[in-house]
């Protein structure tokens, strides 16, 4: 009899009672718009930003509504207007481009490579022709899936482009480059608290900054109807005079029931982070020298936290990888392609968002084809992790061995 693997891969972890706690304080106040506070409170919005600004070693924070909601805000913030031009992976997840395209700009994609980063020789290339030059000053980077490129050539191709960059690090909230937090290398960064990431509300984010002028737009863009004086991680009054009358408010404002559920949450971070890379490095060594699978090597500067883990099964047919997928989902493990010619749940590729001009892009679509990614939740045990590496192992090298590979 086959192996089963009878776990849930979108069981998460209970909320922390401590949290739970405070989020049943916030609900018995009833004070739960973020500016609802008490003579002399802070609010738990305020005090969530000056943890995170500091946990993440960035000056300034402002909580939002979603990731995306983030995104846009610090594409606004960054002075991305109708019409312009945004540089972004091609390997990415659905809300990234879509956050450049609700603000009317054009999302202009750079190809990944097989380590799953940013292929910065096609940056280059792109800041570099003639027919670019100028048409884009910011990089929404995205650090796919927690993979980090080399943060330090990324920011030497942008500085000279004159091109600013903004981290989506919906996926490396708790990594760094060679020590350095991901999300300190660009003017800006964005998180997200959604449930699949590495703090859970529901849904939620966070802009980061050391940019005094960036982040005071960011706040009025988030609906801060001129209450600067409650933000305890943003300008002082006088970074708001030269925006405050031209700058929208859009609304995307965190509430204080999903930072009290936070707050606790953040304290554990770097221990949870831990835990993940326990996992992962489990079911890494489980998939090593499977025959027809290639993983992805890691390099010693970058300090990730592997939340999921993909490997690539370069150049198999798709009716063969689809032949994966169905043979483990028969075992239970629920595996995720981004090579699907269609949308499918979280995965779709730049060819599947048609609202922006794409241009064909042979190697990227060689390496999008082949990514397969599972995600793994703390709720998995170790050996869980054991039993999900068999499983996968078994059924990718039936597969090859019968020769559809």
């Amino acid at each position: 009899m086959p192996e089963i693997f009878t776990g849930s891969f979108t069981q998460q972890e209970p909320i922390p009672e401590e949290a739970i706690d405070a989020a049943v304080a916030v609900m018995r106040s009833g004070r739960l718009h973020r500016y609802n506070v008490a003579d002399g409170e802070a609010g738990d919005v305020a005090l969530l930003e000056q943890e995170f600004a500091e946990a993440m070693g960035a000056r300034y924070a402002l909580a939002t509504a979603s990731g995306g909601a983030a995104i846009a805000t610090a594409l606004r913030a960054a002075g991305v207007r109708a019409g312009d031009a945004v540089l972004t992976n091609a390997f990415t997840l659905a809300p990234v481009p879509g956050a450049i395209a609700s603000l009317g700009a054009v999302p202009v994609y750079v190809g990944v490579t097989e380590g799953l980063v940013i292929d910065l020789d096609h940056l280059a290339q792109r800041l570099d022709s003639d027919a670019f030059e100028g048409r884009a000053k910011v990089l929404l980077l995205s650090h796919m899936r927690g993979h980090i490129c080399d943060m330090d050539r990324l920011m030497a191709i942008c500085d000279i482009a004159g091109v600013r960059v903004i981290e989506d690090c919906a996926h490396t909230m708790g990594a760094a480059w060679r020590g350095v937090p991901s999300g300190r290398h660009g003017v800006a960064a964005c998180y997200s608290t959604q449930t699949y990431k590495h703090l859970n509300s529901g849904e939620g984010g966070f802009v980061t900054s050391d940019d005094s002028d960036l982040m005071a737009r960011a706040v009025i863009l988030s609906g801060s109807y001129m209450l600067y004086e409650r933000h305890l991680a943003a300008p002082g009054p006088d970074a708001y005079e030269a925006a405050k009358y031209v700058t929208p408010n859009v609304s995307g404002r965190m509430d204080n029931l999903r930072a009290a559920i936070l707050r606790p949450q953040l304290r554990n971070l770097s221990a949870q982070c831990g835990r993940w890379n326990e996992r992962y490095g489990r079911v890494e060594e489980g998939l090593r020298d499977t025959p027809g699978l290639t993983l992805i090597e890691r390099p010693e500067q970058e300090r990730y936290v592997g939340s999921s883990i993909q490997f690539l099964l370069l150049d198999w047919s798709d009716q063969a990888i689809d032949q994966v997928l169905q043979r483990c989902a028969a075992r239970g493990v629920e595996l995720k392609w981004f090579g699907g010619a269609e949308p499918t749940g979280f995965t779709s590729r730049y060819d599947s968002w048609r609202y922006a001009p794409s241009e064909a892009m042979p190697k990227t679509d060689r390496i999008l084809e082949s990514i397969v990614d599972m995600r793994l939740p703390l709720t998995f045990s170790l050996e869980d992790c054991d039993t999900l590496a068999r499983i996968i192992r078994a059924e990718v090298g039936a597969v090859w061995q019968g020769g559809t590979g």
